[in-house]
């Protein structure tokens, strides 16, 4: 890997190239998504069965969309036993760290007859997209749909793309099986976020739709945000690792790697304070090249988007941190608990050595769907709060009212809106 001495100059350049890989640069394929979007819309189940046929390869009807149990249960038997319990441990661990996210309505009742709250409700229906096509990845079905389940949404549907002979991935239906999904559907790309999106004589119409998938995807949740909500606009993987002098360059390079194998579109970076340990990690990620099985991405990865940064001191380093705001931070040094304090943009946080960034992945618990491309200044892991809704309650009695409602028509005939003044002076007209 290219080690480079962390500057201003050397961190703008960087920045700029990983904001390259951003879906807000897919422009080219936006007329695309777009016509495939508009059409589903006006033609429902006739379009999305010929996108399925066209991109998939599989001959969609009304009769064979929707995955059976019979096929669910089949699943089971070709997966292996000692997988299918690691999948219900990592569901336990997954649902448990989101019910600790769960909030309470609240209200707050006042002596004089003022009543302020909040209602907490969960959205009624939920659309989960999976990715199929050259990986199936059963992580991300629990990742989705746990936190819904625990949220109290009261219909989660998952589209998935089919294989050319209609099958889908049997790991990709257990695990949707596991975590509670009530209706799997045989469509992916475009046309199956449309179809959740504006409904069709199939597919039903959700409120929100999550879930990462290719460019097509990606762009087609930008354009039906507004419709319903979504997640985000997910890009590429990223890692980095933050560390000094005290840590272990085999594991980084190991976990620099691990995500360098996502795609040649993924990002791995090292910033630490020791030049001795960028030179021994670009050491061991060559030895490790020479093993792994996707060696062709993982050196077109790191060749496009992997960097080992030099700083000068912590200070620098952490600056930097915050300036890239990585999908996924690891922090390696010899008190990362004091080091993760002044950090402030991440998606998800790793702190010391046995914190492998995989572990999050499939294991832990705490969620893997999370902001990137820096977008972890203002956005935050799929969590249970992305499947609730917030409604104010208000309510005053008379004698509350009669207190401010001067002022409340003051502020109305400042902006010069006096039906607004005229709506709470109406309850004093009588005089009593």
């Amino acid at each position: 890997m290219r080690i480079t001495k962390l500057s201003g100059s050397t961190k703008q350049g960087i920045l700029n190239n990983l904001l390259k890989r951003s879906p807000n640069n897919y422009s080219a394929y936006e007329k695309t998504v777009s016509e495939i979007i508009d059409r589903v819309r006006r033609e429902g189940d006739r379009a999305l069965f010929d996108y399925t046929l066209k991109f998939d390869g599989f001959a969609l009807q009304p009769e064979n969309i929707r995955v059976t149990k019979e096929e669910i249960a089949a699943a089971y038997e070709q997966l292996d036993e000692q997988l299918i319990r690691v999948i219900r441990r990592s569901a336990e661990n997954i649902r448990a760290f989101h019910a600790r996210q769960l909030r309470n309505s609240w209200f707050d009742a006042k002596e004089d007859g003022t009543i302020l709250g909040m209602k907490i409700t969960a959205i009624e229906k939920a659309g989960v997209y999976v990715p199929g096509g050259k990986a199936a990845y059963p992580s991300s079905v629990l990742m989705n749909i746990i936190p819904a389940k625990v949220a109290g949404v009261s219909e989660i549907i998952m589209t998935t793309p089919p294989g050319p002979d209609g099958r889908v991935d049997p790991g990709t239906l257990v695990a949707a099986d596991i975590a509670g999904v009530d209706a799997i559907y045989r469509a992916g790309g475009a046309q199956a976020i449309a179809a959740m999106a504006f409904g069709t004589a199939s597919v039903p119409k959700v409120d929100k739709i999550t879930g990462p998938g290719n460019i097509f995807v990606a762009l087609a949740k930008k354009a039906v945000y507004g419709y319903v909500s979504i997640d985000s606009i997910a890009g590429p993987s990223e890692i980095l690792v933050l560390a000094d002098e005290t840590a272990n360059p085999r594991y980084i390079a190991a976990d620099l790697l691990s995500q360098a194998e996502h795609d040649e579109l993924a990002s791995a970076i090292l910033i630490t304070t020791s030049e001795k340990l960028a030179e021994e990690v670009s050491r061991q990620v060559d030895l490790f090249l020479g093993k792994l099985s996707r060696k062709e991405i993982l050196q077109k990865s790191l060749d496009n988007y992997g960097y080992i940064l030099l700083a000068e001191n912590m200070r620098e380093a952490l600056d930097a941190v915050n300036e890239i705001a990585s999908e996924h931070l690891e922090i390696l040094t010899s008190n990362p608990f004091e080091t993760m304090t002044k950090v402030r943009n991440a998606g998800a946080i790793f702190l010391g050595e046995y914190a492998s960034e995989p572990l999050g992945d499939y294991f832990a618990g705490p969620n893997h769907i999370l902001p990137t491309n820096g977008t972890a200044k203002f956005f935050s892991p799929v969590n249970v709060d992305d499947f609730i809704k917030k409604t104010s309650i208000i309510s005053y009695s008379r004698e509350a009212l009669e207190k401010v409602y001067g002022d409340v028509a003051l502020f109305a005939e400042s902006e010069c809106l006096t039906a607004h003044a005229n709506s709470v002076k109406v309850r004093f007209e009588d005089g009593k």
